[in-house]
């Protein structure tokens, strides 16, 4: 059963290194939420800052969706904080971003900015 483990961990890092680091729109979004909320980066912060910055309604299925996701492509981590009361004894889990999904959004940007290059729109921050 471990030697399944450990070649199902070096299929997929072999697999990561190949691939193209690709983002969709949305996944794009939870990344750059989870750099922005650095340590308090959880499901229901995640939720409300990209609710708050973009006027989106999102649901709590697609952050976790998206999380799992990203998890599984290595592009972030998590970890469980402690149980609170107020959680009634459950433990909120955190997320961070992996080099590789600073590497991911790095890229998105860029294929963003040249495409924008090529049209007569100004970036939005010009505007």
């Amino acid at each position: 059963m471990c030697s399944i483990w450990y070649s199902q961990i070096s299929i997929m890092k072999r697999l990561m290194s190949t691939q193209k680091l690709y983002l969709g729109e949305f996944e794009e979004l939870v990344l750059l939420a989870v750099l922005v909320l650095g340590d308090n980066a959880y499901g229901v912060s995640i939720r409300d800052l990209i609710e708050q910055e973009t006027g989106r309604n999102v649901s709590f299925g697609a952050i976790y969706t998206t999380l799992e996701r990203l998890k599984t492509k290595g592009y972030i981590s998590s970890r469980l904080g402690e149980p609170t009361q107020e959680r009634g004894g459950r433990a909120k889990r955190y997320f961070r971003i992996e080099g590789v999904g600073e590497t991911a959004l790095s890229e998105a940007q860029r294929g963003r900015d040249r495409m924008l290059k090529l049209t007569k729109l100004k970036p939005a921050w010009q505007t």
